[in-house]
């Protein structure tokens, strides 16, 4: 599944050079400034649902997916992990 290489892309990155990797320039800013740009992906999902068509709201929804799997990344989590939790909740 995609999700799945793009998470080991993502943890690959983790000990890339900032300067050359947006991802290890992501986990170097902090969870604080991960959190802001997950905040802010989020928003602009809302924004684009509301007013700037499907083609922009999957541009900005595959945003929001990848900063939130640098996130589980960053706390130790995996894509799994979710995916664990989503079956407890199909009842």
């Amino acid at each position: 599944m995609l999700i799945n290489e793009l998470f080991t892309t993502i943890l690959s990155r983790r000990t890339a050079d900032p300067a050359t990797s947006y991802t290890a320039r992501l986990f170097a800013a902090g969870e604080d400034e991960l959190l802001k740009k997950v905040g802010e992906e989020a928003v602009e999902v809302i924004l684009a649902a509301k007013s700037q068509g499907n083609a922009r709201l999957i541009e900005e929804a595959a945003d929001l997916t990848y900063h939130l799997l640098v996130l589980l990344a960053a706390r130790g989590l995996s894509p799994a992990d979710v995916e664990a939790e989503l079956i407890k909740r199909k009842k």
